[in-house]
């Protein structure tokens, strides 16, 4: 049976704090058939944590599981624990939609509301969350798109459409977006995979600097990436045909990817397996 905790306030005294996330026994299962098992993990504020591992092994199930999303999904099923700081997100009386205030995502393609207008695109999830003060859109939205290093290329055309953009300034978007609810936690779903280089380079800029101020979870099968903007990286993996992914190793990322203690760690990292 779930926990019972006190409903979680949105908008916290603490709201620019970034919040720590412990996932402590965690199997996600779709249909009864585990995707990943047995997860306890720690995420710490104001880092990048990178999840990497072969296609297939839970990596994005165990990204959703951090924001409630893997039970969006039908037949989707999770024991165990996600820890917001001290509160389990899968307690019975915690809201969903106010978790999802707190902990941010983006996925791997571009999601902008693709007629709506730039500047309506990053209120968008406000106005879900919370009613704004007549005279404060103007400031929100420009401290937004200027977290997304977006401002300067968009100030001048915010009322065109989101879809108008090139894909990485729709991915660039789509950050100011969940910025905007000012999140704690941010989580990123392979989002540099549809981007061209230079889109990619842009957005690893991105990460670096609001690691300053947020938790920031990132998927990505780009092991230089990973290596690049991450401070402590996780690797998982399928040990056999048919099993549920499983966390192999964590740590500093660049222990992982120099002296791995894990022989699988290793054998991913060179490319020995894929």
């Amino acid at each position: 049976m779930p926990t019972t905790a006190p409903p979680l306030d949105p908008y916290p005294a603490s709201r620019f704090a970034p919040a720590r996330i412990d996932v402590v026994d965690l199997t996600a299962s779709y249909r009864g058939r585990p995707a990943v098992a047995d997860v306890n993990l720690t995420v710490e504020p104001r880092q990048v944590t990178a999840l990497i591992g072969p296609s297939g092994c839970g990596k994005s199930t165990l990204l959703r599981c951090m924001n409630g999303m893997h039970l969006m999904a039908p037949h989707a099923s999770v024991t165990g624990k996600v820890l917001l700081d001290d509160t389990d997100i899968y307690a019975e009386r915690v809201n969903p939609v106010e978790i999802r205030a707190r902990v941010g995502m983006v996925f791997q393609r571009p999601t902008p509301f693709l007629t709506m207008s730039i500047r309506d695109n990053v209120l968008a999830g406000l106005r879900l969350g919370r009613r704004l003060r007549r005279g404060s859109h103007d400031d929100l939205v420009e401290q937004a798109l200027t977290k997304a290093g977006l401002w300067k290329e968009v100030k001048n055309r915010l009322k065109a459409p989101g879809g108008g953009l090139s894909g990485g300034q729709q991915q660039r978007l789509c950050i100011a977006r969940a910025l905007a609810v000012e999140p704690e936690i941010l989580l990123m779903d392979e989002p540099c995979s549809a981007l061209d280089p230079i889109s990619t380079l842009v957005i690893e800029d991105l990460i670096k600097e609001i690691k300053e101020t947020y938790t920031v979870v990132i998927v990505t099968h780009n092991m230089q990436q990973a290596a690049r903007v991450s401070d402590t990286t996780a690797f998982l993996t399928v040990q056999a045909a048919g099993e549920p992914g499983r966390l192999i190793e964590v740590g500093p990322t660049e222990q992982i990817f120099n002296t791995p203690q894990q022989q699988a760690t290793e054998d991913y990292i060179s490319g020995k397996v894929g």
